[in-house]
């Protein structure tokens, strides 16, 4: 019997009372609960295919919700009932839409039909550029100098965009195959939202009533803390988006440069990803600005520089600030391993589900740090 009570001693020594310990069995059960899930994966399969079903609709009901929120919060301010501010939201967007359909949307395809046909001529001017770029005896000194095959760069060149184009084809295939569910998405949109915003504020209180009495507290701040950092980061950078967008198509409009709209358009949208949707967007513009000459070349280089300085300078300062306070190297790396895992979307919602995971991560730190007593200093 004293043998077993110095066992059981022991054990509640170096195992029970041993923090580190529990912690280092609390990662290992973890792990074979995350090994048991994708052994047994194929039981979570309606429940994938439930996700991927209402993913989309969310989603994009989310980012209007985030938009059009502070509308009818306002308009609740100023006595308006909710309901009626939220009918009053719709018309305005109809309104709105309505504007656009009428005037900018054909412009935008007349801009869009106009770049298709003239993308052939396009690419045999690149052509010609290429080849009196060749011939140029400065090139052919530069050439001979770090010993570089002209030929090779164009086949690997060739070889590229071929892959390239087949790429895009497979992608604009896959996205004419899911068109009919954006489509049903989109439709569903104003519905979900309009529940969103009338009953949006409730759902909180609706989620901590399946927690325990304890964690709720602490479950709320997490949850304000997440919705802090959602709606100021779509909010924001929606609003530098359209802001570089209109900037960038009164510059193409100042020199002249062609599908000023479209590209401005373009340029928008990219800019919706941090620090690298600013090089995607350039691209087309530059293929426009090269062929049309090196004059416009350099005036569209201007105009580019001009607009991201007064973007980096005093747009995002003023509108995003230093909410998310995530160092661009961590962004950068983060759209690149949402993009490699998720695509398109990851690349999207990288940095604002980056922003969610930081929060949890922080409050789980914090619980660890007060519960373990590692972190304690000597002094106390």
């Amino acid at each position: 019997m004293e043998g077993i009570r110095k066992g059981t001693e022991r054990f509640r020594q170096f195992i029970v009372n041993n923090r580190f310990v529990l912690f280092l069995i609390v990662l290992l059960l973890i792990g074979l609960n995350i090994l048991i899930f994708t052994k047994l994966s194929f039981l979570f399969v309606p429940l994938v295919v439930l996700l991927q079903t209402v993913m989309l609709p969310i989603l994009l009901t989310g980012v209007v919700y985030y938009l059009t929120n502070p509308l009818v919060d306002f308009l609740e301010k100023r006595k308006v009932k909710r309901t009626y501010s939220i009918i009053l939201l719709y018309v305005f967007i109809i309104l709105v839409v309505g504007f656009l359909l009428k005037t900018v949307i054909p412009i935008i395809g007349n801009q869009v039909m106009s770049l298709v046909n003239n993308f052939p001529v396009y690419v045999q001017q690149l052509q010609h550029i290429l080849d009196d770029l060749v011939d140029n005896s400065v090139f052919n000194q530069l050439q001979q100098w770090m010993q570089i095959n002209p030929n090779d760069i164009i086949q690997r060149a060739a070889e590229q965009t071929s892959a390239i184009v087949h790429n895009t084809w497979l992608t604009i295939g896959a996205f004419l195959g899911k068109l009919t569910e954006i489509v049903l998405a989109i439709i569903t949109v104003p519905f979900v939202l309009f529940y969103l915003l009338r009953d949006g504020k409730k759902l909180p209180s609706y989620i901590l009533r399946f927690l325990p009495t304890s964690l709720r507290g602490s479950s709320l701040q997490i949850m304000t803390e997440m919705n802090h950092q959602i709606s100021s980061y779509i909010r924001g950078q929606i609003i530098v988006s359209f802001c570089i967008g209109c900037l960038l198509y009164v510059g193409y409009l100042v020199i002249g440069l062609e599908y000023s709209l479209v590209l401005a358009i373009i340029a928008a949208c990219t800019a919706v990803v941090p620090y690298l949707g600013p090089a995607i967007a350039i691209a087309p513009a530059l293929v426009v600005a090269i062929v049309t000459s090196p004059v416009m070349l350099i005036k569209m280089i201007v105009v580019w520089t001009i607009v991201q300085l007064i973007e980096g300078k005093f747009i995002s300062p003023q509108i995003m600030g230093k909410t998310l306070r995530i160092h661009p190297i961590t962004i950068i790396f983060v759209i690149l391993t949402a993009g490699k895992l998720f695509g398109i979307f990851g690349v999207i919602l990288a940095v604002p589900g980056y922003a969610v995971l930081k929060v949890v991560a922080m409050h789980l730190f914090k619980w660890f740090e007060l519960r373990s007593g590692l972190y304690k200093s000597k002094k106390e």
